[in-house]
């Protein structure tokens, strides 16, 4: 089945171009490290998944690039069809002249209704491509205004005009520092609306992977084009092709839905977090080697210890004992606990790797049985040049702190009426922010008490 991915927005388009070239400089590579049959049948699931064949051989990305400013989309087009190994199609980009000023009611209540029939048109068609449609891959961010409020806005029109299809939003977390001042504001609107809308968002913090540039990929100067590579790197090792089942099952046939049904048992739990290890800088690959038990065990810990990164894992922090009955409000300081756990392993050896260590019913709210909670999926061609490498994506309580402190930073701003007027001049009112506010303030309550 095919993705079609919505980038919105400076951030989304960006980030979209990182991620389409990291695919394709995947299956071009000859690191697959694995029989010829295997090799050839990922390349073929990448293809169908990512890209259409056309006439001139040159693989197409499947992808709709939508902004209000022209810069961020022509940018990203020139720089596709210079690779010479893939490209946007002519035909499927909308933008305009004027900006959404990093006001999301701006996004939402005016460009939103106004371009709506051009760019879901550009999405229909996109589709339309398709064989088979798996669903919709969303790339925005939260700060500004065309990512989150235009974001927000399309995602409810391919919620309505596709109401069977899987919907996956990426959203980048802004800078705890902040780049735009009502960001806070834009954030809570952005993550109430998708809440109602999506079926899982898929959260990177901008912080974390700033830290990654800078700790494990040893980068000084870090540009947003090496946090978009960081990025694309970890949504790459999510999405390439995977056996969903057992050896010998094929690659799977429909990531979207795999990946819902695997870790969103329920609507009222949608946020999923990613971790990668390794990750390092391409030329320290050739003199570094990995063990898959000792992959597998730092991966558990930063699950259980909410850690962003394999370097500086507090490994004090264990797992309540089995059969203590401790109320949830007395569980050990800053243990992680999960509704759901997915482990994707990549490389060499991958079918003799024992993940019993995740099955721990220690480590899961207990409503779901351990066996539901927990899935791996595994393939062993190499991804990236990496001889082995493991994804961990979590729907647990990663992102608690961050979206307690973004509500509340919100909610301080709003309580003494700063900058209200800016959006209630495009038709969002008090009671809308209260509204969206209770929403969150849901998510948040149902995430604690598990």
């Amino acid at each position: 089945m095919s993705i079609v991915t919505v980038q919105l927005g400076q951030c989304g388009n960006q980030i979209g171009h990182e991620v389409f070239s990291a695919l394709c400089s995947d299956i071009r590579g000859t690191h697959g490290l694995c029989s010829k049959k295997e090799n050839e049948s990922y390349h073929d699931s990448c293809m169908e998944r990512f890209f259409c064949e056309e006439e001139s051989g040159v693989p197409v990305a499947r992808a709709v690039l939508v902004d209000m400013e022209p810069k961020a989309i022509s940018q990203t087009l020139s720089m596709a069809a210079r690779s010479g190994h893939w490209k946007y199609s002519s035909h499927s980009h909308f933008c305009q002249k004027q900006g959404s000023g990093n006001n999301w009611a701006n996004g939402y209540s005016v460009h939103g209704p106004r371009h709506k029939e051009a760019i879901m048109n550009l999405v229909q068609k996109e589709a339309e491509k398709c064989d088979r449609l798996g669903g919709f891959f969303t790339i925005m961010s939260m700060a500004g205004g065309t990512g989150s409020g235009l974001g927000a806005f399309v995602t409810q029109c391919l919620r309505d005009a596709f109401p069977a299809s899987f919907i996956l939003n990426h959203v980048i977390w802004p800078y705890g520092t902040g780049e735009v001042i009502v960001q806070n504001y834009n954030s809570v609107l952005t993550l109430s609306h998708l809440y109602q809308s999506s079926d899982a968002l898929l959260v990177h913090e901008n912080d974390v992977i700033h830290k990654i540039c800078a700790q494990l990929m040893n980068i000084k100067q870090i540009s947003f084009r090496d946090v978009n590579q960081v990025i694309a790197h970890q949504l790459g090792s999510v999405f390439q092709p995977t056996h969903t089942g057992g050896e010998g099952s094929g690659y799977s046939r429909n990531p979207l839905g795999d990946l819902m049904e695997t870790l969103v048992p329920h609507p009222e739990f949608k946020l999923l977090g990613l971790r990668n290890i390794p990750q390092m800088p391409e030329n320290s690959l050739a003199y570094s080697t990995f063990s898959w038990p000792g992959l597998i065990k730092h991966l558990r810990q930063m699950l259980i210890a909410n850690a962003k990164m394999e370097e500086g894992i507090d490994w004090q922090v264990r797992p309540p004992h089995p059969g203590s009955s401790i109320p949830s409000t007395n569980k050990p300081l800053h243990f992680n606990t999960s509704v759901a756990n997915l482990v994707i392993l990549r490389g060499k050896d991958v079918h003799s790797v024992d993940l019993g260590s995740f099955q721990d019913p220690a480590l899961y709210t207990s409503w779901l049985n351990p066996q539901d909670a927990f899935s791996a999926w595994k393939t062993p061609r190499a991804f990236n040049k990496y001889e082995k490498s493991a994804s961990l994506v979590s729907n647990s309580q990663f992102l608690l702190k961050p979206l307690d402190s973004i509500v509340g930073k919100a909610w301080n701003m709003f309580a003494s009426k700063a900058y209200l007027h800016q959006y209630t001049k495009f038709g969002i009112q008090e009671e809308d922010f209260l509204d969206c506010f209770t929403t969150l303030e849901q998510v948040i309550s149902s995430y604690t008490n598990l």
